[in-house]
Parts: structure tokens; C-alpha cells; sequence
């Protein structure tokens, strides 16, 4: 059973310039999926329609067999590229704010994410880095009990020691019957927490899709390797 399908999906900025087009891609349920990619190849884009906070121009895109509206919006828990929330809002505040909106939050495994991570409940967004911010924000969203998770770039802006914490956070505190997206293309740092990938290409192509783990076997390298090696042959051609 696939959790998302998009099929023939289409989505341009401006006339005759499709960032998306015609994209097919099937992600099943119970996996770790990244979405791999140059910056611009339309992987954000992609995020943001699943969801529900833009419009396709062409094609359809199914959550767990439904289309995207307010049942599925309640199924997802989406991690943006960049933080939102005020500055003078709380950590404490923000917790009790996602209690409030999502039915599916859990308050008490979000206080003690937080704690693991030693912040204080009490901070004001303004006094954190903007490393610790993200983790707040990851914190939140992990505390969903989600069908699907939608991560855009968690660790692009954090530092390499950090992205290993986050990257742990991630694969910890999920139901394994749900789904995480991770797009990203720092695919080095990412490779050892994935089940499956999709290699991107501009236009929202899919050059090459599978298991990372029998990718890696199969050919004798890592996931960042064979992108690489992938990407340069389908410049080439």
C-alpha cells in the first residue's frame, strides 16, 4: 500500500517554466524515504503541495488513496526549510499552541524531546540559535502521531554534530507504521537513516528510485556516490 501518489503532477511559477513536470512517484507506507536532490530541482515544491499549502497546475496527488484537503492535512505533520514562529513566543507557549491546534500532539513526549535536547521550556525563541530553533520546531513535529511526516532539508542548517542528533531524533521518535520524507541534498549525512531513496533531477525527474540498502550492495557504493555517478550520465545524455 502507498501513503502518497502523484501522478502526471505539474507545477510552474510562471508561464512555460514548470519547476514539476508530469512527476510520478509512489512511496509506500512504514518508511524512510529520501528525496534526493540538487537545490532547484523542485523537491520543496513537491513538499509544499503534498501539503496542501500550494495548488498543482496539473495532475493529482493521493494521501493514503485520498485527495489533498482537510482529511489529509490532518495526517501530516509538515517540517518546513525554514522556522516560522515568533521570537517572543515561549518554547512552553509553542508546545501548548501545537496541543491546542493538533488532536494527534503529544504534550508530554514533546517536553521530553526538549529535555533530552536541554532546552529550556521557558526560552524565548529570540535568545536560541537558529540550530536550536530547528530542533524546536523538529521537536514539534515529531510529537505528532502522524501517517506521514514531511521533512524539508532538517539538517541544512545545522552543524555536522548536530545533524547526527537530529537525524537520531527523527528515526526515534516515529510510529513505525507511519512514513517520513526527508528531501535533502546533503545525501552523505542522511544515507544511514533511509529504508528508500528517489534521486531528483530538475523538472521533478525521477532518475532512479529504490531500496538504499540494496542500491548500495548492488553497486558497490554509497548513496552519495551513485547520485553523483547518476546525475552525471543524465547530463550527459
Amino acid at each position: 500500500m502507498s501513503i502518497l501518489e502523484c501522478r502526471e503532477l505539474t507545477k510552474a511559477y510562471r508561464k512555460g517554466f514548470n519547476i514539476l513536470n508530469s512527476m510520478n512517484l509512489s512511496v509506500p507506507k512504514g518508511r524512510i524515504v529520501g528525496l534526493l536532490g540538487p537545490n532547484g530541482c523542485g523537491k520543496s515544491t513537491l513538499i509544499k503541495l503534498v501539503a496542501g499549502l500550494l495548488q498543482p497546475n496539473a495532475g493529482e496527488i493521493l494521501i493514503d488513496g485520498k485527495r489533498v484537503g482537510e482529511e489529509t492535512k490532518a495526517m501530516v505533520s509538515y517540517l518546513p526549510e525554514r522556522t516560522y514562529f515568533n521570537g517572543w513566543m515561549r518554547v512552553d507557549e509553542l508546545v501548548n499552541y501545537f496541543a491546542e491546534f493538533y488532536a494527534d500532539f503529544d504534550e508530554e513526549k514533546a517536553y521530553r524531546l526538549l529535555a533530552d535536547l536541554s532546552i529550556d521550556p521557558k526560552a524565548k525563541l529570540k535568545a536560541l540559535s537558529k540550530g536550536t530553533k530547528e530542533k524546536v520546531q523538529l521537536v514539534l513535529v515529531m510529537s505528532r502521531r502522524a501517517k506521514l511526516y514531511l521533512l524539508d532539508e532538517p539538517i541544512a542548517g545545522v552543524d555536522p554534530a548536530a545533524r547526527e542528533y537530529i537525524l537520531s531524533t527523527i528515526v526515534g521518535n516515529y510510529n513505525p507504521d507511519s512514513t517520513i520524507i526527508i528531501t535533502t541534498h546533503l545525501i552523505s549525512d542522511v544515507e544511514q537513516v533511509l529504508d528508500d531513496f528517489m534521486f531528483v533531477s530538475y523538472g521533478g525527474q525521477i532518475l532512479k528510485s529504490g531500496s538504499a540498502e540494496a542500491a548500495r550492495q548492488e553497486n558497490g557504493c554509497s548513496l552519495d556516490e551513485l547520485f553523483r555517478e547518476v546525475f552525471r550520465c543524465s547530463q550527459n545524455f
